[in-house]
């Protein structure tokens, strides 16, 4: 587990969504996930009660939207260094066992702005729909970030 007081901006392995098991649940239908378009990015997740620990994740960038795979390993590192310094918007769902997928929709390589601001609003929106309590780290002045 990720300790959000220390503000890690490390990415651990036990992060990293992998499990095939995992990931046809997160897309299937009857997996109960949820999903949201927060362009540049799609995003899936799904609390999964299968399993203990904190949020793990993935991210795809399809050779349909980016043909060169210069340009989709580029967008990939720049998404997971978004979920990286912007993870703590997630609140205490970090330590929740909870499924994400990003997925990158935009035609065109995007900068690392958009992009940021994207993952804050999907972190923000999944932390709202899986914390029972309603967290709204929108209130929380200890996480805010302009982005314009």
């Amino acid at each position: 587990m990720v300790n959000i007081s220390q503000h890690t901006f490390r990415l651990y392995k036990r992060e990293k969504l992998c499990s095939d098991t995992a990931i046809d649940l997160l897309f299937s239908r009857q997996g109960g996930g949820q999903a949201a378009l927060f362009f540049p990015l799609r995003v899936v997740w799904r609390h999964n009660q299968a399993r203990s620990g904190g949020a793990q994740f993935m991210i795809s960038v399809p050779k349909k939207r980016l043909r060169h795979a210069v340009d989709r390993v580029a967008m990939r590192r720049l998404i997971r260094e978004a979920y990286r310094l912007n993870r703590r918007h997630l609140g205490e769902a970090i330590d929740m066992p909870v499924d994400i997928a990003f997925a990158y929709v935009a035609d065109r390589h995007t900068d690392f702005r958009r992009v940021s601001h994207a993952m804050i609003k999907s972190l923000r929106r999944i932390a709202k729909s899986v914390l029972p309590d309603g967290y709204d780290s929108e209130t929380d002045n200890s996480t805010r970030d302009k982005v314009q």
